[in-house]
């Protein structure tokens, strides 16, 4: 997120102001483009490590700052999830051991991670989505509280003028209606950099388009989000939606979301992405500007250009263009953000290597990509990665449809080496990290495959929270001894851990696969249903899944009793349904529901979340979670 010396735009005179610097911030780099201003003959690269923080029980803990605070050390800084943590690695020439020496600095990154964190009774697990990470982490409470946060969170909130919402379809289907960016902080990402001379940058660019869908089917690392299976590459669509500031009117027009691919091939240099960036998305955050940008540029200064900067920080290309300045002298750099963060270190930088090689490589190979590749199938190609990760169909050259995995190895780890050696990269490095990607993309085990395989392989033990929390301990375990993720075992269900954390809410162990009545139903439907799914309560809903009712096992012999069924008259739900059963939320202890059902000598508690049915527990949940809790407590004494 960079810069925090921002507030909100807050009236028409500061947004016309910031406007005019955006502008002539505009013109100022057109004019050092024509001067030659920008450094030219350079080939670097550096990366940026993000990362999750989670405490014992393998889930999120909001301990960024006292980490942060721990570690004094300036390569780490936070996001805007206080369980989240960021470090940025160095800069270096793209030439001899750079990449051994990217992969000795994430591991150190990594080993004082998790030293820092141990002291705060925490770990940390690269992954690109924490399996474990719910929607009671995402309220403001566990944002970083800085005043760039929150002016991005009232922006995008004020431009889209309700909650954000939206629905992904994967294995599960994951419907999501929340209040704030906070979603945003699910995600967790690897990513790299790579300077380009500014002549050479549309080039380029179209390139690292063009390469973009075969590195992501290969890094695939976030198959699950809230407990549901969705794509294998979720951040994909997640970080899509999580800021969508569009409204209903804007997106029935067809307005980009912030955080998009593009939609059609560059053509001469940078700065068209940033005019149709500037032009598409409206401005939301202000900063400090320079007075003159242009007559720094007349003088031969090269300005910081903080408003453009600013503007770009806030529109989400999956390849982003960024101008900086070092030392006094501007560049221009490619920024991939697709690779999710983990599996483990080694996995990473073999990504980043495939992604450096194939972009040297088929900077070599073809003058002009646009004449080999479609951008529609470019961007499909990025969309099947995402969903169905190295299993995808791509698109390719001669109008080729290939499997993901044949196109890798057939074409493309070729490519990528022949663009290292290019870059005189050490040959060892080249076997060492392009041979863990070959060795993933043969086995089909990427870290989005493992997790959803070794979900599989747990089957139905123990809760969804537990399998999770297993799934997690595993990986964290995994990841610890720096083994490329082709490498590892599938998780299994873990009966070693402490379950007291997997019960302390209701959300974590009730019933969400419900089947209701209505109140216009008859009776005989409601009796059939618990016969059938072996069950003495049925809830009832209206057609907008409000709780109106309740159905019992009782009310049904009592409607019996009393000689009532039989004849013409269609009994219905409504006659003999519980109006106003008592109810909790899935944020409500376990120890309230037992409280609350012994006093009330209830059998079942339906779940109610905004006046709508989200869920049912049963004493027979709750027997189950006190037997939990017991042999726990058993065991420790």
């Amino acid at each position: 997120m960079g810069e925090q010396n921002v507030s909100q735009l807050v009236d028409e005179a500061k947004t016309q102001e910031f406007m005019k610097s955006l502008l002539d911030e505009v013109q100022a780099l057109e004019l050092m483009l024509e001067r030659g201003m920008i450094e030219s003959g350079k080939r670097r690269i550096g990366a940026e490590q993000e990362m999750f923080i989670i405490n014992r029980a393998h889930k999120p803990a909001r301990r960024v700052l006292d980490i942060l605070e721990a570690i004094e050390d300036d390569r780490f800084t936070h996001e805007i999830g206080l369980f989240n943590m960021e470090a940025n690695l160095a800069v270096r020439a793209m030439t001899g051991n750079a990449l051994r020496l990217m992969e000795e600095e994430a591991q150190e990154i990594y080993r004082i991670s998790r030293e820092s964190a141990k002291e705060a009774g925490c770990d940390i697990v690269l992954v690109g989505i924490l399996p474990t990470l719910s929607k009671e982490n995402l309220g403001l409470d566990s944002m970083v509280p800085t005043v760039r946060y929150k002016a991005l969170n009232d922006a995008l909130l004020a431009l889209r003028g309700e909650d954000f919402q939206f629905t992904i379809n994967g294995i599960d289907q994951l419907t999501v209606k929340h209040g704030n960016v906070m979603v945003e902080a699910c995600n967790t990402s690897f990513q790299v950099h790579f300077q380009t001379d500014p002549n050479e940058f549309a080039r380029l660019y179209n390139i690292a388009q063009a390469v973009t869908g075969p590195l992501l089917a290969t890094a695939v690392n976030s198959p699950i989000m809230w407990g549901k299976r969705l794509w294998h590459e979720s951040r994909i669509a997640v970080f899509e939606y999580s800021i969508d500031a569009r409204s209903e009117v804007h997106q029935a027009r067809g307005l980009k979301p912030r955080v998009h691919f593009g939609d059609h091939w560059i053509n001469e240099s940078v700065v068209e992405i940033f005019k149709e960036d500037i032009a598409r998305f409206r401005v939301i955050l202000t900063t400090e500007t320079e007075e003159d940008p242009l007559g720094m540029v007349a003088r031969g200064e090269a300005p910081r250009l903080n408003a453009l900067r600013l503007h770009n920080g806030t529109v989400y290309r999956w390849n982003r263009a960024c101008y900086g300045v070092s030392d006094g002298v501007p560049h221009l750099r490619i920024e991939n953000r697709v690779m999710p963060s983990g599996p483990t270190v080694i996995d990473e930088v073999a990504n980043a290597a495939f992604f450096f090689g194939m972009m040297n490589g088929m900077a070599h190979a073809y003058e002009d990509i646009r004449k080999h590749l479609n951008f529609d199938d470019v961007k499909a190609n990025f969309l099947a990665a995402a969903r169905d990760g190295i299993r995808a169909q791509l698109n390719w050259f001669e109008d080729a449809h290939l499997p993901a995995r044949e196109l890798i190895l057939g074409q493309l780890l070729p490519l990528a080496r022949e663009g290292l050696q290019e870059a005189a990269i050490d040959e060892d490095d080249i076997e060492r990290y392009l041979g863990v990607v070959q060795e993933r993309v043969t086995m089909r085990r990427t870290g989005a495959r493992w997790a959803l395989e070794s979900l599989h392989n747990m089957r139905d033990r123990g809760t969804l929270d537990q399998r999770l929390r297993c799934l997690v301990s595993s990986m964290v375990e995994q990841q610890s001894r720096g083994i490329p993720v082709a490498q590892w075992t599938l998780a299994d269900f873990c009966e070693e851990l402490d379950w007291r954390e997997s019960y302390r809410l209701v959300s974590q162990f009730m019933a969400t696969d419900l089947f209701t009545v209505r109140p216009g139903d008859i009776v005989d439907f409601a009796a059939s249903l618990m016969d059938w799914r072996h069950v003495r309560h049925v809830p009832v809903e209206d057609d907008d899944g409000r709780l109106v009712g309740l159905v019992s096992h009782r009310s049904l012999l009592r409607l019996v009793a009393t000689g009532r069924v039989g004849g013409d008259h269609k009994v219905t739900v409504a006659e003999i349904m519980n109006p106003n059963p008592i109810t909790v939320t899935p944020e409500t202890s376990t120890v309230d529901a037992i409280r609350l059902m012994r006093e009330a000598q209830l059998a079942c508690l339906p779940v109610v979340e905004n006046d709508k049915l989200v869920g049912l527990v049963t004493e027979h949940d709750l027997i189950v979670v006190s037997s939990h809790l017991l042999e726990r407590y058993l065991a420790e004494e």
